[in-house]
């Protein structure tokens, strides 16, 4: 389910957030080179624990690095 342009409280609907891995990186080919669009990262929540939580960010938002079952926040969901 897409929950485009829904700012949900992180708190309550989430909990504790924890990474748990990347996920799919968009590509597209741009005059014969491949460019980034987009990746997704898989988060764990003690709440919603059977699902996983997938964010979406840009490409202009950069690349992220943590530690797996690092600690995060979501900024500006």
């Amino acid at each position: 389910m897409d929950l485009k342009y829904v700012i949900p409280n992180v708190d309550k609907t989430f909990g504790n957030l924890e990474y748990a891995g990347e996920g799919n990186i968009e590509q597209r080919r741009v005059n014969g080179r491949n460019t980034v669009l987009s990746r997704s990262y898989n988060l764990y929540s003690d709440i919603q624990r059977a699902d996983d939580i997938v964010v979406i960010l840009p490409v202009e938002a950069g690349e992220k690095h943590f530690d797996v079952e690092k600690r995060v926040k979501l900024i500006n969901p």
